[in-house]
């Protein structure tokens, strides 16, 4: 039947959760449009999982070519890092991205208006000052970097500008105790990066378990980071040569660059909202309900923009579960329980469902399952960096509520494990499971 809007559904943002969306509807032969004023694919295509993980591949290197000694490699050459080469290779690969987003939207027959999208009323939004009107809109504008104000804050970047430096910084600070701090701390040092980072908190990746952050902490001093925690910067001034981050110690360390990786907030200004019915929570997250819908009956939004889980895997499956329930009748949703996730930190941290404090709270006694050890490759690789696993099991069920990993491979190993949880996994099921030996990820079914 003939509608009077322009589109069935105007997408505003062209990340995960945003070309999803766009693209399985069009498939459905709905009318579509999703506009986006960068780059296709959002934050982390463009400055985010996807250049970080290529970023901490290139840091890694070093430790490598100084375990191949011990394996009876022996070069006959120095070795140099060209960070030009990295960041050229780099903007090759996410170009070579966003041209396969391109061809996806248009194979599916989505219509791509490139431009900054301002929701005029609640069925109509303008774009490059023409207007579009559509039954329903969609906002899937993500997160954007948050960097408190302080006096030089203008001297400071975000992890938006740190994959595309003009050249390489000899030493950086980076302020923050997330995970964005954590994982740049790790790729800075390992580039050969005088690295400084500085925390507020008393404990890097709070929202993290205790046990594997305090590991993770550990890890990244031996490797060379100088962590400072319970510290706050005053300030950021500039010389001819150098930046100057005064703490509030009286201490002050001369630096060539400075990230702020203090959080995230949903990115949602100047999105016209103010003329609608849109309501705004804490982070300014967009409120929405169970099936993703806003105050304003005609306005959705999925991800980052939400605040609920801040994951690209959450954000597609959000985006196929408002799919369903507005054109298939389907009223399933997502479970945000047990969700893996992973800091590509050095060393790595990965974990899946409840920590040790969490499952206290929730059953009455439980059972913790622990190792610490060196692993197979550090041997004769004549490093210091441990594996430290940890299980969670209900005692009157034996079900396995959690496992936590920090160690070479530990997303990879989680991965795996968080089936398992998710299938709701015994102790004695992952105990009759037999090992693949030698392996790090056996220890999870070897546990006593």
């Amino acid at each position: 039947m003939p509608t009077s809007f322009d589109f069935d559904l105007l997408v505003i943002g062209a990340g995960s959760g945003g070309v999803r969306t766009a693209r399985i509807a069009a498939s459905k032969g709905k009318r579509v449009a999703i506009a986006e004023v960068s780059d296709l694919g959002g934050t982390c295509v463009n400055v985010g999982c996807v250049p970080k993980k290529l970023f901490v591949y290139a840091s890694q290197f070093p430790e490598l070519f100084h375990a191949s000694q011990g394996y009876g490699w022996h070069q006959n050459y120095s070795t140099s890092f060209d960070w030009n080469t990295l960041r050229d290779n780099k903007n090759a690969e996410i170009s070579r991205l966003n041209g396969i987003y391109q061809k996806l939207l248009k194979d599916s027959g989505a219509t791509i208006i490139q431009g900054r999208a301002k929701i005029e009323a609640p069925q109509r939004v303008s774009i490059n000052g023409v207007n579009y009107t559509a039954e329903r809109i969609l906002i899937a504008t993500g997160g954007w970097p948050f960097i408190p104000e302080i006096p030089g804050k203008e001297f400071a970047i975000s992890s938006n500008e740190i994959f595309n430096l003009d050249q390489q910084p000899k030493k950086a600070v980076i302020v923050g105790g997330g995970y964005i701090a954590v994982e740049f701390a790790g790729i800075l040092n390992g580039l050969g990066v005088e690295t400084e980072l500085i925390y507020r908190g008393n404990q890097l990746l709070k929202t993290f378990y205790h046990d594997c952050s305090v590991k993770v902490t550990e890890g990244m001093i031996d490797k060379g980071v100088r962590v400072h925690l319970n510290t706050h910067v005053i300030s950021i001034s500039k010389s001819q040569h150098s930046l100057s981050v005064r703490l509030d110690n009286d201490n002050t360390i001369a630096t060539d660059m400075v990230l702020y990786a203090t959080g995230r907030i949903a990115n949602t200004d100047e999105l016209g909202l103010e003329n609608t019915a849109v309501t705004l929570g804490p982070n300014k997250a967009i409120v929405v309900d169970d099936n993703y819908r806003t105050k304003e009956p005609s306005i959705y939004a999925i991800g980052d923009v939400i605040d609920r889980v801040q994951l690209t895997p959450v954000a597609i499956k959000e985006a196929m579960v408002l799919i369903n329930h507005l054109y298939a009748e389907n009223n399933d949703s997502v479970d945000y329980t047990n969700i893996p996730t992973a800091v590509f930190s050095q060393p790595e941290l990965a974990t899946v469902g409840l920590n040790e404090e969490q499952a206290k709270l929730q059953y009455n006694e439980i059972q913790v399952y622990r190792s610490d050890f060196k692993p197979m490759f550090e041997t004769l690789g004549q490093g210091s960096e441990r594996t430290f696993i940890k299980m969670i099991v209900d005692k009157a069920t034996d079900r396995v509520l959690g496992c936590h990993m920090v160690g070479h491979h530990a997303a990879e190993i989680i991965q795996g494990i968080a089936i398992a949880i998710k299938a709701g996994a015994t102790k004695s099921q992952f105990d009759a499971t037999i090992g693949i030996h030698p392996s790090t990820a056996e220890e999870f079914v070897t546990l006593k």
